[in-house]
């Protein structure tokens, strides 16, 4: 099921978010995100945030986190990776926004691809100033056709 995040959620969601952001961005310090852990457990109350609960177990197996039509991340717990919560989770938001944008690190290249298999399509590169890394913004809108048809725009992966 997924929900509305709630403050009750805050200590399972910061969990989630540090895992995952030390596991699936290895090529950055895990200190960056533990010097982060407090601003970030600080401003999720009030963004708008979207949590994948297990009903069997009330367990939260993931969330995604929103600002306007940005997509601020997907967070999933290890367990439930590889299993379609980030999938629920992306479609959820795609049913109650008409287009979506997010930045990814480039190499964080499962990711990429998972937003690629979604329709989301490169716009352009940058670099993420607090990082240094090289990131892929990227873009997805609700086409009026058949859902899940591919845009028209080249879908290849810009060489970096």
């Amino acid at each position: 099921m997924i929900r509305k995040f709630q403050e009750t959620d805050i200590d399972a969601v910061m969990r989630i978010w540090l895992e995952s952001n030390t596991e699936a961005h290895d090529f950055i310090p895990s200190a960056y995100w533990e010097e982060h852990f407090a601003q970030v457990g600080e401003m999720l109350p009030q963004a708008e945030v979207y949590v994948l609960e297990e009903q069997k177990f009330t367990e939260i197996l993931g969330f995604i986190g929103l600002n306007g039509d940005h997509i601020e991340g997907i967070f999933v717990r290890r367990k439930a990776r590889s299993q379609g919560a980030g999938k629920q989770l992306l479609d959820f938001v795609k049913k109650i926004r008409s287009g979506l944008t997010l930045h990814v690190y480039q190499k964080n290249r499962r990711a990429v691809r998972f937003y690629r298999r979604e329709d989301f399509t490169i716009q352009k590169e940058d670099i993420d100033p607090e990082t240094g890394e090289a990131e892929y913004i990227m873009e997805w809108k609700k086409t009026s056709g058949a859902q899940g048809m591919p845009d028209s725009r080249a879908q290849e992966e810009p060489k970096v």
